[in-house]
């Protein structure tokens, strides 16, 4: 799945059929990737509870999906009036593959079309080298609360924008 991958993603618009999926891609990123960064009960808590119709809502209105041979491998979204960027995720299989590139490469394309000069994310911090290697700056530490009650430790970042 490493080789070439990148040439098959394609990125689309979510619609509220892709909640299902994108919830579970969350969920399993979450636990594959972060388990070496965060306390497990902490993991367990985040990754715990059922999709919201609000999470549904969400993934319908904000998210743009990956796909690679019509199936849904990652998600991610933009907010195009802040440039704030949320919910990149890829399904564990395909992590390290392009994904992650194809999709963040996809949301700075849209902040540059409507004009923005920067975009921002809060990285967990097994991610922060991969948006360092995207050109985000950012090193200091927050805490993130989450709507479930667990504070986790994150990294703002932001990258500034070229215009096309």
């Amino acid at each position: 799945m490493r080789s070439n991958q990148v040439n098959r993603v394609r990125i689309r618009k979510a619609s509220i059929e892709d909640a299902a999926i994108s919830f579970a891609i969350r969920r399993d990123a979450i636990r594959a990737q972060c388990r070496d960064w965060y306390p497990e009960g902490d993991l367990a808590i985040w990754t715990s509870a059922d999709m919201s119709e609000t999470f549904a809502a969400r993934v319908a209105n904000e998210f743009h999906v990956a796909e690679i041979n019509g199936h849904v491998v990652g998600t991610g979204m933009i907010d195009l009036s802040t440039g704030r960027i949320d919910a990149v995720f890829v399904r564990p299989q395909y992590m390290r593959s392009g994904v992650g590139k194809a999709m963040m490469d996809h949301l700075e394309a849209l902040a540059i079309s409507a004009g923005l000069g920067d975009i921002q994310l809060e990285s967990t911090l097994n991610a922060a080298a991969f948006y360092h290697s995207l050109g985000f700056e950012g090193t200091a530490t927050s805490v993130y609360q989450s709507s479930l009650g667990v504070s986790l430790v994150c990294v703002p970042m932001v990258k500034r924008l070229r215009s096309i």
